[in-house]
């Protein structure tokens, strides 16, 4: 069974092993640091009570900015990546959030086809931008309609 729930910063170890064991994004200590910033919402993806993807993003005014987004390696290709993403977009619709952003690597192909198939254009470059040296792709979604 496959549901979304908020986490709050009581599930920071899942966060973190789920972050440990596939991107490596966060240390444990930016995790809490991420749950305290103002506007943050944290919601997991679960497949029979097991968190299989995160997304952390944040709200600012009728904006949000997407600061983390993650299925598990073995969950990937599945179409819960796609499930965790609308689940976002929608929410984002729910709540007045008019447009929504997000970084990727230019390295990352796989990401962004995925974020291409929401409709996400890029908008901007930022060089260098990860540790690897590769330049980080800025990506809008417009959610407003027209």
């Amino acid at each position: 069974m496959i549901s979304i729930k908020e986490i709050n910063e009581e599930d920071i170890d899942l966060c973190y092993e789920l972050d440990s064991n596939s991107i490596s994004l966060w240390s444990k200590k930016q995790w809490s640091s991420e749950f305290k910033k103002k506007g943050i919402k944290v919601f997991g993806l679960l497949v029979s009570n097991l968190i299989v993807g995160i997304c952390v993003f944040q709200v600012v005014l009728d904006e949000a900015q997407i600061n983390y987004f993650v299925v598990k390696q073995k969950f990937r290709k599945k179409g819960f990546g796609s499930c965790l993403m609308s689940f976002l977009i929608n929410w984002c619709k729910k709540f007045n959030v008019n447009k929504l952003f997000l970084e990727v690597s230019q390295n990352n192909i796989t990401a962004q086809k995925f974020y291409n198939h929401f409709d996400f254009s890029t908008v901007g470059i930022r060089n260098n931008y990860y540790k690897d040296g590769s330049a980080a792709l800025l990506k809008e979604k417009n959610l407003t309609t027209k």
